[in-house]
């Protein structure tokens, strides 16, 4: 590797450590005639203990950009060293990595060079030579460029696994306030495109086999947390929407990391919202797999998380009427609700109580933290004797047998050069 383009590695796979919406889930694509990679043998699977995906290629084709958004590193008015990749560099950085084992895909995002067609055509070469020419089978993730023609996206959906679109801030006001220039619809059309491709590629695959891969594993979205002052309420109703709306595989929560002394922005200095972005992943995992809706999790009443406890944990302390539950006749969905118990957990319990009535030790030996499930459960030879103590007592027993990782924590952002 030539000095040259190892500086612009050191640049641009900087710059692009603030964007963490890299998981590569929902992508089946096969190795295929003696090709290189395949995505479907757990491709990053290592995360770092923040939780963010490290075995992919993530680099900005360029740190250029015509466009001045408050939040980002890469605004046009920053003063930092800049670089941009040609689509020949990429490529042979991706396949020599992989070569060496050092990557299992690539996630390539990028600057705006002069506009967004410019820019995207650009990144949809790089997954075209990748694809065609080197046979590479491994995880391309490819960010779009808001307000790039649907034809190039397109274009992009035919060779990338994942194609994604930055929502960045998570209210138009708060991206009227931090980046002026850019528009939202610019965002909005382009995910209506992907949903409607993707939608029309599973009814054409239902009919012909032969209908090529679009996007296989969907798109998802960032939005930034803590740059703008949105309560949790909006960010976990701005992610249900777009959940529901433009079914979305993922919406990635980033704690905005001070890079700018702008008076719209928090101060350099100010520590990076870890607490609060594990909180709202949780929330988000309540919603895609325990049945809750968001306006159980937040609302008008309760519109931030608690940061000591889990969103789960908090909304069974509001809802104290629904417990105790008795484990051994509950429904199912009753028994997702109790903290301690998980998904596994739960279909463990249904499948092992038509054996015969569950106990507080059987409940520990299929995986229950009973330290926390025992103030909301009824179950074999356990006497409840909780169900008249305050909420505040409950949570302060629990705490006391729990401790969280991320509450207190140095929130330090990837590095990965």
């Amino acid at each position: 590797m030539s000095d040259r383009i190892k500086e612009k590695l050191e640049i641009l796979a900087d710059a692009a450590k603030y964007d963490v919406s890299c998981s590569s889930s929902g992508s089946n694509r096969k190795n295929k005639d003696q090709g290189l990679g395949n995505t479907g043998a757990g491709i990053c699977h290592t995360y770092t203990e923040d939780g963010r995906c490290v075995s992919l290629l993530k680099i900005l084709l360029t740190n250029h950009c015509i466009y001045d958004c408050a939040y980002c590193v890469s605004r046009k008015s920053n003063d930092i060293k800049r670089a941009a990749f040609t689509v020949q560099e990429v490529v042979d950085l991706t396949i020599n990595f992989y070569r060496r084992n050092y990557i299992e895909g690539l996630f390539l995002s990028s600057g705006i060079f002069k506009d967004a067609d410019y820019t995207m055509e650009r990144l949809v070469l790089i997954a075209k030579k990748l694809r065609q020419e080197h046979n590479f089978n491994g995880y391309i993730h490819l960010k779009t460029i808001p307000a790039a023609s649907p034809e190039l996206i397109h274009e992009a959906g035919l060779y990338a696994d994942r194609l994604s679109i930055n929502l960045e801030i998570p209210t138009d006001s708060g991206l009227k306030l931090l980046a002026p220039e850019k528009n939202r619809q610019d965002m909005i059309r382009p995910m209506t495109y992907l949903k409607d491709q993707l939608m029309k590629t599973r009814e054409e695959k239902k009919l012909f086999k032969t209908t090529p891969k679009f996007a296989p594993a969907g798109q998802s979205t960032q939005l930034i947390i803590g740059a703008s002052g949105e309560s949790d309420q909006q960010i976990i109703t701005a992610a249900n929407y777009f959940y529901k709306k433009f079914q979305m595989k993922r919406v990635y929560y980033s704690g905005y990391v001070p890079i700018s002394y702008d008076n719209r922005l928090p101060a350099i200095g100010t520590a990076v919202p870890t607490a609060r972005e594990n909180r709202l992943y949780q929330s988000d995992w309540l919603m895609r797999f325990y049945g809750f809706n968001a306006n159980e999790i937040v609302n008008d009443n309760h519109p931030l998380l608690d940061l000591d406890i889990d969103p789960k944990l908090s909304w069974a302390l509001r809802n104290m009427d629904r417990f105790p539950i008795d484990i051994n006749t509950a429904d199912y969905q009753l028994i997702l609700r109790v903290p301690g118990i998980g998904v596994s957990s739960a279909q463990k319990i249904v499948a092992a109580r038509r054996f015969g009535a569950l106990s507080l030790d059987n409940l520990k030996k299929i995986g229950v933290a009973v330290n926390r499930a025992k103030y909301f459960i009824r179950c074999k030879g356990f006497l409840q004797i909780y169900t008249d103590k305050r909420t505040d007592i409950i949570k302060s027993y629990i705490l006391s047998t729990s401790t969280s990782k991320y509450v207190g924590s140095a929130n330090q952002q990837l590095q990965l050069f």
